[in-house]
């Protein structure tokens, strides 16, 4: 292997490879089917409101062979029409594993050096991102299908996620899509949010100053340059449904309410 190569198959920023994020997407494929068929596709979802585990599934199904389709450079124009073809099948959870195993193919299948689309601020190369990407899309919406067999937003302590991938999910939200925002969250004044998980060797300083773009780094926890106005802190696993407005029907606390309300990525 090359220098060049081996820097192309090199993990992502935690530490988090290829290898892991593979597993992680198969294992929250696992959790979303089995809890979609517990619940019906008929039951709603209570951390998307308005959902049934139908539009979830149909939803998620939809999004693995789009990203198939980046995987094997082929061209992607719309993703809509396979949404349809989800919710016309006479087995929609057989439809769904189709496409969770073309996927997972696909990653395999792909070079380290592909060449396609990708969509997030400092984004790794394309194999790795996608693999990445849909690692922590499934993940969180294996969330909402175990929230709907349960009837009530699921407890990180009732999941199945690994503190690593937590860690390396919150990345992903706060380097890779809260900087996409244009403008800051216009809080009032300029402010300096710290995300700090428990027991974690990294933190992300997300700062939000008004009329300009986000911008997150990763510090030491700790260290001068993790002085903040706030913090959020806890499990990595609880913080990292929170972030992602999984956690608890209601905030915990009003800076927890504050980020739902301005800046959290809701879908």
């Amino acid at each position: 292997m090359t220098t060049d190569d081996a820097a192309l198959a090199a993990p992502g920023p935690l530490g988090v490879g290829l290898d892991d994020l593979g597993e992680a997407f198969g294992a929250a494929a696992t959790v979303l089917r089995a809890n979609a068929m517990a619940a019906g596709l008929d039951a709603p979802v209570p951390t998307c409101p308005g959902w049934t585990v139908l539009d979830l599934v149909a939803h998620q199904g939809m999004v693995h062979r789009w990203a198939a389709g980046h995987l094997r450079s082929e061209t992607v124009d719309e993703a809509e029409p396979f949404e349809r073809e989800g919710r016309e099948s006479a087995d929609v959870l057989g439809w769904f594993d189709d496409g969770a195993t073309a996927l997972l193919q696909a990653v395999v299948d792909a070079p380290d050096d592909l060449h396609a689309f990708v969509f997030l601020k400092e984004a790794p190369p394309a194999r790795l991102f996608w693999t990445r990407r849909q690692c922590h899309e499934t993940t969180i919406h294996a969330v909402d299908a175990l929230g709907a067999r349960l009837g009530r937003p699921a407890r990180a302590d009732e999941t199945w996620i690994r503190p690593a991938i937590a860690l390396d999910g919150i990345d992903e939200l706060l380097v890779g899509f809260v900087t996409r925002r244009r403008e800051g969250a216009s809080p009032g004044a300029p402010t300096r949010l710290l995300v700090s998980p428990e027991g974690a060797d990294v933190a992300w300083l997300v700062e939000l100053n008004t009329g300009r773009p986000i911008r997150t780094r990763r510090v030491r926890p700790g260290s001068p340059e993790a002085a903040a106005d706030h913090t959020l802190t806890g499990d990595p696993v609880d913080l990292y449904l929170r972030l992602w407005t999984r956690g608890a029907a209601e905030p915990v606390d009003e800076l927890e309410r504050w980020w739902r309300e301005t800046v959290s990525v809701t879908w």
